[in-house]
C-alpha cells in the first residue's frame, strides 16, 4: 500500500544566509526555500564572527525559520591553528537544536570522522544532523571513503553539500555553462552519497543576472542526480523548487505504475505493462519515490 507518511523531506532549495545580515534574515522566514543555512564562515568578517553566532542562536531559540530546517555552516577547522572560532560556534548554536551543522573544508574521510568527534565532544542533541561540505579535489577523490561515516552506528551524517567554486578553483579550471570539466567530480560525489543512502546537494550559481543559466544549471544537476540546489539569492528559490519537483505528467505516470502494482490482480507480479510500456518492480520504487516527494 502507498503511504506518504514515510516521505523524504524535500531539499531541493537550500538558501545561505550570512548570519549577520538582519535583513536578509527578516525576508528569509517568509520565503519558500526548503531550508536555510545561516553561514558562520565565509560570508562573515572576522571580526564579526562573536556577533554572527549569537545571532544565529537566537533565531535558532525563538523558532525564526519556522518548521522547516535550519542548518549552521560553523568555521572549519584552521590549518596549523586553534580552532577556536569552531568550538566557539559549537558551544553557541548546538543548545539552540539546529536541523544540522555544515562542516566546510572537508579533505579527506579522517576530517569527517573529526568534524563527527567534534559534534560528540560539543554535546550536540542526538536529533541534530550533520552536512558535509564536499569543494577540493582531496575531497573528491576520497568521497566514497567520506560517506562511507554514513554507515556507521549512530552516524549523524546527512548530506553532502557541493562547494563548486572553490573545486573549480582549485582544479584550476575556466569557467563555462556547460560544467564539462567538472562533471566527472559531481558524479564521483552523488555515487559516493547514493551508495550511502544520503542526500546530495548541488553548488551555488553566482551570475545573479543570468536567470537563464541558472535554470540551464539546475537542469543539468537534476539530471545528473542531485537531490536539490544551494542557492545565494531568494529569486533562485522558485526555479529550483520547480526543477527539482516531480512534473503533473512524472506524477501522473508514477501514481499508475504505483496503483498497477497494488492493484490485488498483480500481487506478486514483478512485471506489467502500464500505459503501454514495460516497468519493473525498479519502477515502482522509484514511482514511490516520485510521489513521496511532494
Amino acid at each position: 500500500m502507498l503511504s506518504l507518511s514515510a516521505a523524504p523531506r524535500p531539499f531541493r532549495s537550500v538558501l545561505y544566509v550570512p548570519a549577520t545580515n538582519e535583513r536578509a534574515l527578516a525576508k528569509a522566514a517568509t520565503l519558500a526555500a526548503d531550508a536555510v543555512i545561516l553561514d558562520l564562515e565565509d560570508a562573515v568578517a572576522p571580526e564579526d564572527k562573536a556577533r554572527a553566532r549569537m545571532i544565529a542562536r537566537g533565531l535558532l531559540e525563538i523558532r525564526h525559520f519556522g518548521a522547516r530546517p535550519v542548518i549552521v555552516r560553523v568555521n572549519g577547522f584552521a590549518q596549523d591553528a586553534e580552532n577556536a572560532d569552531l568550538a566557539e560556534d559549537l558551544a553557541a548554536i548546538l543548545p539552540a537544536r539546529p536541523h544540522a551543522v555544515l562542516f566546510p573544508k572537508i579533505r579527506f574521510a579522517a576530517d569527517a570522522a573529526r568534524a563527527e568527534q567534534a559534534m560528540a565532544a560539543s554535546l550536540a542533541p542526538d536529533a541534530v544532523r550533520l552536512w558535509l561540505m564536499i569543494e577540493t579535489p582531496q575531497a573528491v577523490l576520497d568521497a566514497a571513503a567520506i560517506a562511507s561515516l554514513a554507515a556507521d552506528e549512530g552516524a549523524r551524517l546527512e548530506a553532502l553539500v557541493l562547494g563548486t567554486n572553490d573545486l573549480a578553483k582549485e582544479m584550476r579550471l575556466t569557467p563555462t555553462p556547460s560544467r564539462l570539466a567538472l562533471l566527472h567530480a559531481l558524479s564521483t560525489v552523488l555515487l559516493a552519497g547514493r551508495a550511502y543512502g544520503l542526500t546530495v546537494l548541488d553548488g551555488v550559481f553566482g551570475n545573479l543576472s543570468n536567470a537563464q543559466g541558472f535554470e540551464s544549471e539546475a537542469l543539468q544537476g537534476r539530471g545528473l542526480g542531485f537531490d536539490g540546489k544551494t542557492l545565494i539569492h531568494p529569486k533562485q528559490i522558485e526555479p529550483a523548487n520547480r526543477i527539482f519537483s516531480a512534473s503533473d505528467a512524472e506524477r501522473s505516470e508514477a501514481l499508475a505504475i504505483v496503483q498497477a502494482f497494488e492493484a490485488q490482480a498483480n500481487a506478486g507480479k514483478a512485471v506489467l505493462v502500464v500505459n503501454g510500456k514495460m516497468v519493473e518492480r525498479l519502477h515502482y520504487e522509484q514511482s514511490l519515490r516520485i510521489l513521496m516527494s511532494g
